[in-house]
């Protein structure tokens, strides 16, 4: 039996990537086993709002805050780096938390942001993604090599040098000369579901500019086509880092922005700071039954 209910929301967008944002920091507003079903009607754009994915303000346990996100097929990822910088917006220009810096639980780990606010508006967040791994197990990727750093695979009958790194998600990198040969709604869903990811896989195509400058553009995980991707950037700039293509300070140019993106080491292991803004678009209530 469904019944109807009203959920009050905020459409947000980081760069073109948008997200409805809903706020259960103090209740839950969509029970747990209708959260897929429900964020799948909330995305259909035509149909509803219209939207990349879903944010949830949740409690948290081990930080100030907890983020979660469902990509528009009403799977859960586990991070996203423009929904963070709609969420810690969302969160301080609310008065959810009024705190310039603070932690965020994710399901990729706990995130350290720093926001720049201007008379009560956050204008930027810098966000520190973390440290990432390229090892295959950690992304996951089926394949007998340790990790996959700029090495062959066969998409139906295409082979492709690309990398793998898991930011907090799982990622392959491609770096090419020619962005407009890139046929990415016919590549993209065959790289996303491709057998050696069992967890699927977000896609991006990089033109390096110069060593501190790229343009990208992404097939992202549960969502296909986006005009920006956070961790995508970031993983961008950390492999093209390892390789040794990219410096450590790069510009990444996306179909709906610009982020900065600052890699870092740690015992060796490579991070990376993420810097860019989000766009309160508006506010509004939408009746569901469920």
């Amino acid at each position: 039996m469904t019944t109807k209910n009203i959920i009050l929301f905020s459409k947000m967008h980081g760069l073109g990537n948008d997200y409805v944002v809903i706020n259960e920091s103090e209740e839950t507003v969509i029970p747990e086993d209708k959260k897929p079903s429900v964020v799948e009607q909330l995305c259909k754009r035509g149909f509803s709002i219209g939207a990349d994915g879903v944010i949830f303000v949740s409690p948290s346990d081990v930080a100030e805050i907890k983020f979660r996100i469902f990509n528009a097929d009403g799977s859960e990822a586990e991070m996203c780096g423009n929904g963070i910088r709609c969420f810690a917006k969302f969160i301080y220009e609310n008065h959810i938390l009024e705190q310039e810096n603070f932690k965020v639980e994710t399901l990729g780990g706990i995130k350290t942001l720093s926001l720049q606010v201007e008379d009560g508006e956050v204008i930027s967040t810098k966000v520190d993604m973390g440290l990432s791994s390229f090892l295959a197990d950690d992304i996951p990727m089926i394949t007998d090599k340790k990790e996959f750093l700029d090495d062959k695979l066969d998409v139906d009958k295409k082979i492709f040098s690309l990398t793998a790194v898991n930011v907090g998600n799982p990622h392959a990198v491609i770096f090419t000369d020619d962005l407009d040969d890139v046929s990415l709604d016919e590549i993209g869903p065959l790289l996303e579901n491709h057998e050696a990811f069992p967890e699927r896989v977000n896609v991006h195509f990089v033109r390096i500019i110069s060593p501190n400058e790229v343009e990208i553009i992404t097939w992202e995980r549960g969502a296909g086509y986006t005009l920006a991707c956070g961790t995508g950037a970031t993983s961008v700039a950390i492999s093209g880092y390892r390789l040794g293509q990219l410096d450590s300070e790069v510009l990444v140019h996306l179909p709906g922005g610009d982020l900065k993106i600052s890699v870092y080491q740690v015992d060796g292991n490579l991070g990376a700071f993420m810097e860019g803004d989000a766009t309160m678009v508006f506010e509004g209530i939408i009746e569901l039954d469920f």
